[in-house]
């Protein structure tokens, strides 16, 4: 039985002219330029806001004249462009997470061992008493402690990570359009 396809959410966007879509201050040509901020932040806002499994179809609305004027190809191409590559710079820092979570884990363990090392070699040094159980007690807690943050980078922390870069490769394959704005 074929595979039921994705769903298309459509992102209306509104905009006098096609390079308000894109960051005035950038210099490079128009095809290799970032999003506007706040086009960036409309059109993610928006994709959030829609399944995991939607495919994306971004509705450019444009005065009669400036829709004939831009090229829906060289558009799409550049909106592509620039969520590839805020994908990749997710996936950098996916990586970098994991990178920082092993290294902390080798920390943390370390730690770990070092305070166990330490409670277990107490009676000896000092003698039982209840201050060694006390510190004993201390040490262990210090230890375990001590892999928190591993823990949490390893297993928690990645998420976000991983769901802008999965929404950013969803956009990255957006179907764009460009639609002539009804004259109000």
């Amino acid at each position: 039985m074929p595979k039921p396809s994705a769903p298309v959410a459509t992102i209306d966007v509104r905009i006098a002219r096609i390079e308000s879509l894109f960051e005035s201050l950038d210099p490079s040509p128009f095809h290799d330029r970032d999003l506007d901020p706040k086009a960036l932040d409309y059109i993610v806002g928006w994709a959030r806001e829609y399944p995991s499994d939607a495919a994306f179809r971004l509705r450019l609305h444009l005065p009669g004249p400036e829709a004939a004027r831009a090229g829906a190809g060289d558009v799409a191409a550049a909106i592509r462009a620039n969520f590839t590559y805020w994908a990749d710079s997710e996936a950098r820092d996916r990586r970098e997470q994991f990178r920082m979570g092993r290294r902390y884990l080798a920390i943390g363990l370390s730690v770990l061992a070092l305070c166990l090392l330490i409670r277990e070699s107490l009676p000896a040094l000092i003698g039982a008493s209840p201050l060694t159980q006390f510190l004993g007690e201390g040490l262990a807690i210090l230890g375990w402690v001590s892999n928190w943050r591993p823990l949490e980078t390893l297993l928690y922390d990645w998420w976000p990570i991983h769901r802008r870069l999965t929404l950013y490769r969803r956009l990255a394959k957006s179907e764009v359009e460009i639609v002539p704005a009804e004259a109000g």
